[in-house]
């Protein structure tokens, strides 16, 4: 093989590797915008099953039934739980 010929097999074989980096590089970035639309989603599916509004202070029985309405939404949503704090702190 020709000094011309590797060196034409090496240019190929690091435009191949560059490509590829970028393709991952534009996949990694879809799959980040897409999360970001998934999470809006989750939060209009949420908000559509009109989960309970905690408006704070002292009243142990209605924390304990804001809980319990919040959690049914989970449930049926089939929330995970990093998703949880997020939604329920949302409300």
């Amino acid at each position: 093989m020709t000094q011309r010929a590797i060196a034409d097999a090496f240019a190929t074989m690091a435009n191949a590797m560059a490509q590829d980096s970028a393709n991952r590089t534009a996949e990694r970035m879809a799959q980040e915008n897409r999360r970001g639309g998934d999470n809006e989603l989750r939060l209009e599916r949420f908000m559509k099953n009109g989960p309970p509004i905690f408006d704070g202070g002292y009243d142990p029985e209605g924390a304990q039934k804001w809980l319990e309405g919040v959690e049914r939404i989970f449930k049926v949503m089939r929330c995970q739980d990093e998703h949880k704090v997020t939604l329920g702190s949302y409300v």
